[in-house]
């Protein structure tokens, strides 16, 4: 019998099914297609493999599972032990697949914050023809911090230099030689210092013990009233009351969130209401831009190749510490 993998992917089409049957053929397994994760659930059995997102009740009926290949690149809700009957099962994210679409996202939301985009648009929405007191502002001769520096964080440092920063300050676990987009890079420790010389913060960090709550209150403080942050990693990472009370207060000039500590936002948060504050809902990365359908699938069948192999896996996450 044929070893077996199964795919849940809502993207699939005739390209890619071409694309996963040759490589799951060339190293002996056959594909299981399903529409959805409920459809799944009690189907995998014997699934030695899963590719896609899968919900946890699929990953937690999947008795012969050894790897599961996950299409985001953020995986804290799959790093719990208890979802894995077997403890030796291997978890990758899809690292890679997303910086492209997630640093144009961007470089737009910094542009619009910085050129008071919304505000035009409700002077020209109320039917008005003015220019705003005050001026705009540029990323050129911007001071630039990154907060994660893996592969959204330096795509989007690559093409913001392309905008002439005074400089890009990337911040990271640790400090060692990174990509030549980043003047500088510290380690998380100096996070306090690098903070009041930072005009437009750009978060782009995963969910893990260490990254929940980084830009607190006492942070949030540290940064001049002219800076603006920007989050497209996890919305835990940001102290949310005390961010709104900053915007509302004028303490920052303004923000642009991708990601929000409960998705959707509820109703009654204050939030909504929030200053100078540009929301989008979660939609910087998603599978829309068809190059990320495009890397997301070839980045699976070259782990693949690694996995049949017996190489270590390119994107794989210690769920001990969450990346």
């Amino acid at each position: 019998m044929a070893k077996k993998i199964g795919v849940i992917i809502d993207f699939l089409n005739d390209k890619y099914e071409r694309q996963l049957n040759a490589a799951a053929a060339k190293y002996g397994y056959e594909i299981e297609y399903f529409p959805s994760s409920a459809e799944a659930v009690g189907r995998v059995d014997d699934c030695e493999i899963l590719y896609g997102h899968c919900s946890q009740k699929v990953i937690r009926s999947a008795k012969s599972l050894k790897w599961y290949c996950c299409c985001w690149a953020g995986v804290d809700h799959f790093c719990d032990e208890s979802l894995y009957q077997n403890p030796d099962c291997r978890l990758t994210n899809s690292s890679g697949a997303y910086g492209t679409t997630i640093s144009e996202h961007l470089i737009m939301v910094c542009l619009m914050l910085l050129r008071r985009q919304m505000e035009y648009t409700e002077i020209i929405r109320a039917g008005g023809w003015e220019t705003l007191p005050g001026g705009i502002r540029s990323l050129h001769g911007a001071r630039i911090t990154v907060l994660g520096t893996g592969d959204i964080g330096t795509e989007f440092a690559r093409r913001a230099q392309a905008f002439h920063p005074a400089c890009i300050t990337g911040v990271r676990r640790t400090v060692r030689s990174s990509d030549p987009a980043f003047t500088s890079i510290h380690a998380i420790a100096e996070l306090d210092s690098v903070l009041p010389e930072t005009d437009i913060l750009v978060m782009a960090l995963p969910s893990t013990p260490g990254t929940v709550g980084i830009l607190s209150r006492q942070r949030i403080a540290l940064l001049p009233e002219t800076a603006y942050v920007v989050n497209v990693g996890r919305g835990t990472a940001i102290d949310q009351p005390a961010l709104t009370e900053a915007l509302n207060a004028g303490r920052i000039a303004g923000a642009a969130l991708d990601v929000f500590a409960k998705e959707p936002i509820p109703d009654d948060d204050p939030i909504w209401e929030a200053k100078n504050l540009l929301i989008t809902p979660h939609i910087s990365g998603q599978m829309s831009l068809g190059y990320t359908r495009d890397k997301n699938v070839a980045l699976f069948c070259e782990d693949l190749e690694n996995y049949a192999a017996g190489r270590p896996l390119a994107r794989f996450v210690d769920r001990r510490v969450g990346y």
